[in-house]
């Protein structure tokens, strides 16, 4: 898919999350301001989202606020999620085991998106949300997915590439990248050592379900990270098995 957006898309996944940020009812002029566009925009937008149910409005004071209508689509489109709906039990007994955020990601253009995270116990810990992004050259999920690659389409794919700086930590001789993937592939788990975030260390490997191929990563601070990677690596391919396992079971 090219890098193409829809303005008029945008602009009302800009009013959801201005709900979201701001936590309670807005007005239309607050809503325009906090996306920064003209109010007469912004009203033909609200209006199309009151007249489908997605928005209502409050007499006093004159504002307006998303309906249940939003939840309850987004509930129904992903409780059918070919992917999250059967590996969440399976992540949330890896973080139980690990006691670490899980994290289920994959490949969308050049970039890993997270499409699940099942956050650690600890008070401390690493969190992100579904939806977010991280470079594939950063992230352990993104060495993964790029160890799934034959050595010619990596060198392909890192060809005139340039890898920025993300942290301090970061690999951005394209040489070293290639080391670190092809030495991780051989001990069957991909690391990242503060490369996508400071002080946080994530362990990764890939796997195929229905033909696509996604990575899970087990992820925390580097103060308990560091002395475990190891077991850690050893449950999480024990449950990418499993999880392989179990769809290809399903299929049978």
């Amino acid at each position: 898919m090219s890098g193409v957006t829809v303005t008029a898309i945008e602009r009302v996944i800009d009013i959801l999350e201005a709900f979201q940020a701001n936590q309670r009812p807005l007005s239309l002029t607050e809503l325009a301001e906090a996306i920064d566009i003209p109010k007469s925009t912004c009203h033909a937008i609200v209006s199309t989202l009151m007249a489908r149910g997605y928005l209502y409005s409050l007499t006093r004071p004159r504002a307006l606020y998303p309906t249940r209508r939003i939840y309850d689509v987004a509930r129904d489109i992903t409780e059918k999620d070919p992917f999250v709906e059967r590996a969440t039990p399976v992540l949330e007994r890896l973080r139980d085991a690990t006691r670490e955020t899980v994290i289920l990601g994959k490949r969308q253009g050049e970039s890993v998106i997270y499409l699940q995270v099942i956050e650690g116990v600890h008070a401390i810990r690493y969190t992100a949300k579904p939806g977010e992004f991280k470079p594939l050259h950063s992230s352990s999920i993104g060495k993964a997915i790029l160890g799934g690659l034959k050595e010619q389409e990596l060198r392909g794919w890192l060809a005139g590439r340039e890898l920025p700086a993300i942290t301090m930590a970061t690999k951005t001789d394209p040489e070293a990248l290639v080391r670190d993937i092809q030495e991780s592939r051989r001990a069957g788990y991909f690391v990242t050592r503060g490369e996508n975030v400071s002080d946080v260390w994530a362990v990764a490997t890939f796997l195929t379900l229905n033909n696509e191929t996604l990575a899970i990563a087990v992820a925390g601070p580097k103060n308990r990270m560091e002395t475990c990677i190891p077991e850690c690596a050893k449950v999480l391919v024990a449950t990418c098995s499993f999880l392989s396992r179990q769809v290809a079971g399903n299929h049978a």
